[in-house]
């Protein structure tokens, strides 16, 4: 019986601490669902107030890209303001025609009132274009063999559907790294061009 209990109480302060630090406990970017399919959905945003930072080809931030962000919204900023985290976390990754992007959603209440100006000149406030993106939702480790096998996906379903496509795929990110893969929503958005 006294393991029994162990057991549950370890459980039960895991569970509580994912819960206080997971996607939940976060404002989310605002999106209105036009259609759903399955893990495909279309998705109509508002433009929304990101702060960014250049990364490279890899998707995890360990290139110090979201240590930099992270410190923004820490209070690395002309107002020493502490910003709150949100989900998700956007980025584009590095192509021949663009660098990487790393980028933070700004809170509304934020974004609304006055934007704190970075210190560091790695980091930009920038506004992320609203429209309407095709996004295919996933879970488990986001490593380059899921993404293209997630994005190829994206892509058959956007021919098959007739949506044509401009500019990159971004990827977004809900979870923070010590999150179980199967518990992980990761998804790719595409930008449709043709939106009616």
């Amino acid at each position: 019986m006294f393991y029994i209990v162990v057991i549950a109480l370890i459980f039960g302060l895991f569970y509580t601490g994912w819960k206080l630090t997971s996607r939940s406990a976060y404002e989310s970017a605002e999106y209105t669902l036009v259609e759903s399919h399955g893990a495909i959905e279309l998705r109509d945003y508002p433009d929304l107030m990101l702060v960014t930072t250049e990364m490279g080809t890899r998707l995890q931030g360990d290139d110090g890209s979201f240590g930099r962000l992270f410190r923004y919204i820490s209070g690395s900023n002309e107002g020493k303001q502490k910003v709150a985290m949100t989900t998700p976390v956007f980025m584009a990754p590095e192509s021949e025609q663009a660098s990487g992007q790393m980028g933070f959603v700004i809170p509304k209440d934020v974004a609304a009132a006055s934007v704190p100006q970075p210190t560091s000149e790695q980091i930009k406030i920038t506004k992320r274009l609203g429209g309407r993106f095709a996004v295919i939702r996933f879970a488990g480790r986001f490593d380059e063999d899921n993404q293209t096998k997630q994005q190829t996906k994206l892509v058959e379903w956007m021919l098959q559907h007739g949506h044509a496509t401009t500019g990159d795929p971004e990827v977004a990110s809900y979870d923070p790294p010590w999150t179980p893969g199967p518990m992980r929503r990761n998804e790719i958005l595409i930008r449709i061009s043709n939106a009616q």
